[in-house]
């Protein structure tokens, strides 16, 4: 397939390089509520200080979710681990950054606030102390035709919370999509994994990975799509089997919350899935079993659909990505046509055709 833009590509010379997606950052105007929803989700409480509240998975990670007391419920931005100390130093040099901080959260630590090219804060954080891992099951032990290694046996699921493990992906729409791609593979050495085109060969999602040499990492940390202005899609959390994603269904239902989509397999990551909307509409994913690549492996290209997201399973619902239609997006559809070189009207119209 020919392409006929310019698609992300690995820079040969990032300003740093980051080690791991720690933390997402989000305003909402009831923590208590929140809590219940991420509780109920999976996530544990690691700390509540004053209007700031921070929850964390079973991993060694202090905290991988950050809420903020706010009147307007909005996502802020992320955090990225980055290896050393001079990355710091060089992303607090570039223009509009901010000079190293020391962190008074949980795990302490340094870091540098940046503002991506679609207004997203990305925190680059350096020597935060790890904490205790939590323990969780261990995964269960499957009977093929071919094996049975579970004799005399039976399984029995704890019917509570599932346990995540930790924080995978968060997934942005953006206007500014090239430049924005561009931002996170220049200043923090992501490496595009797979890209998604449109039938004219421009891009339409790109997913990035950590660039982490022989080590493996998860086939995308940061999915970036085209839209018509920047927006949060939805965040990911690892759970360790899909038993726990089929009992995260079952309790999340029973309490009342609000099912996006699922259960199913990703066709790009391979993951299996199940979305879940927080009170405000936010959509977080429960996943296990995702494709992870070495630094050598090449990018893929593959035409984007709706059919393309999932092997088997519910296609994906256009409710899934059908933006809300207020006079702020309409405003925003008129404002970013005219000012972003990545949106065109044939290429919404696309858009819209592909995912309803």
């Amino acid at each position: 397939m020919k392409l006929t833009t310019i698609q992300p590509a690995r820079h040969p010379n990032p300003t740093a390089k980051a080690a791991a997606l720690a933390y997402l950052m989000f305003d909402r105007p009831d923590l208590d509520r929140t809590e219940q929803f991420l509780v109920d989700f999976g996530l544990r409480r690691a700390k509540r200080q004053g209007d700031s509240l921070f929850l964390r998975g079973t991993d060694s990670s202090p905290f991988c979710y950050l809420v903020r007391r706010a009147q307007t419920p909005r996502f802020v931005g992320m955090g990225f681990r980055v290896k050393a100390w001079e990355d710091l130093e060089a992303l607090s040099l570039l223009q509009g950054a901010s000079d190293v901080q020391e962190l008074d959260w949980p795990g302490g630590g340094y870091r540098v606030c940046l503002t991506d090219p679609s207004g997203f804060r990305v925190d680059a954080v350096h020597g935060q102390a790890r904490t205790s891992a939590l323990p969780h099951r261990a995964m269960l032990r499957f009977n093929s035709p071919d094996a049975a290694p579970r004799v005399n046996r039976t399984h029995r699921l704890p019917r509570s919370a599932p346990e995540v493990v930790r924080l995978g992906h968060v997934v942005l729409e953006l206007a500014n999509y090239q430049e924005t791609c561009a931002w996170y593979m220049q200043h923090f050495g992501l490496i595009p994994s797979d890209v998604q085109v449109l039938p004219d060969g421009s891009p339409a999602v790109a997913f990035l990975r950590l660039d982490l040499g022989d080590t493996p990492s998860d086939h995308h940390t940061l999915a970036l799509a085209q839209g018509f202005a920047p927006m949060y899609s939805h965040s990911a959390f690892e759970l360790v089997d899909a038993d726990a994603v089929g009992m995260g269904q079952r309790l999340l239902r029973e309490r009342g919350w609000k099912h996006a989509w699922g259960i199913g397999r990703h066709i790009l990551g391979s993951q299996i899935f199940d979305y879940w909307q927080d009170p405000w509409g936010a959509k977080h994913e429960h996943y296990c079993d995702g494709d992870v690549f070495t630094a050598d492996e090449p990018a893929g290209i593959h035409p984007v659909s709706r059919e393309a997201m999932s092997q088997w399973g519910q296609v994906m619902p256009s409710s899934f990505t059908r933006p809300e239609l207020t006079l702020s997006s309409v405003a925003a559809i008129v404002r970013n046509l005219r000012r972003s070189p990545d949106l065109s009207l044939s290429k919404l119209r696309t858009l819209a055709k592909i995912f309803g």
